[in-house]
């Protein structure tokens, strides 16, 4: 099974091109859904981040407040590497696992959709990776759009990820979704990219 690593800066639109991928018969590993599996009440996942941030960042009926959390978590380099660290491995051991799922049912295909992808171990599941670009403008736009949160907030989330350059360097193959390409089109590129690795 070809296992494709699908990454870019938040707001790039990698779920737009993850819902085409799955359109096409693929086997999609949502690495958002995965984070918020890992920290739901009570999990060994939770206890640890509460070791490392503290256990404030825990609603009343001891869910997790993302929002406290995120401020914490994005406020400096430091406190981004920290999160990184103490999520990666409960992530990693969750992908594993669907990563075998996805095999064991007999798809061609596996997409892991992951916003930390390259900075994780998660990196080394991958056959291929493919990053997702926008400008950084219409990213601002997405970001506050989607999530509903101040300019002030979705800037700090953006600066808390490494450079375009980084990304580039480590892509197999670069979607661009902004107002000038046709994203549909561009992803069939992927798409023949990786019917051509099969």
């Amino acid at each position: 099974m070809l296992v494709i690593g699908l990454t870019g800066k938040t707001g790039s639109g990698k779920s737009t091109v993850s819902l085409l991928l799955e359109k096409n018969g693929y086997f999609i590993i949502d690495g958002d859904k995965v984070a918020r599996e890992i920290v739901q009440k009570d999990t060994p996942g939770l206890k640890k981040l509460c070791e490392v941030f503290g256990e404030d960042i825990l609603n009343s009926d001891k869910t997790l407040n993302r929002k406290l959390l995120a401020k914490k978590a994005f406020a400096d380099e430091n406190s981004t590497k920290k999160l990184n660290e103490t999520t990666h491995p409960f992530i990693n051991e969750k992908i594993k696992e669907k990563i075998e799922f996805a095999d064991k049912n007999g798809y061609e295909v596996c997409v892991l959709d992951a916003a930390a992808l390259l900075e994780s171990d998660c990196r080394n599941f991958c056959d291929i990776v493919a990053v997702v670009y926008c400008d950084e403008e219409l990213r601002l736009k997405r970001i506050i759009e989607r999530d509903k949160i101040s300019v002030e907030d979705a800037k700090l989330r953006m600066n808390a990820q490494k450079d375009d350059e980084y990304y580039f360097k480590n892509a197999d193959i670069i979607i661009i979704n902004d107002e000038k390409n046709n994203i549909v089109e561009e992803t069939k590129k992927l798409i023949d990219f990786a019917e051509g690795k099969k």
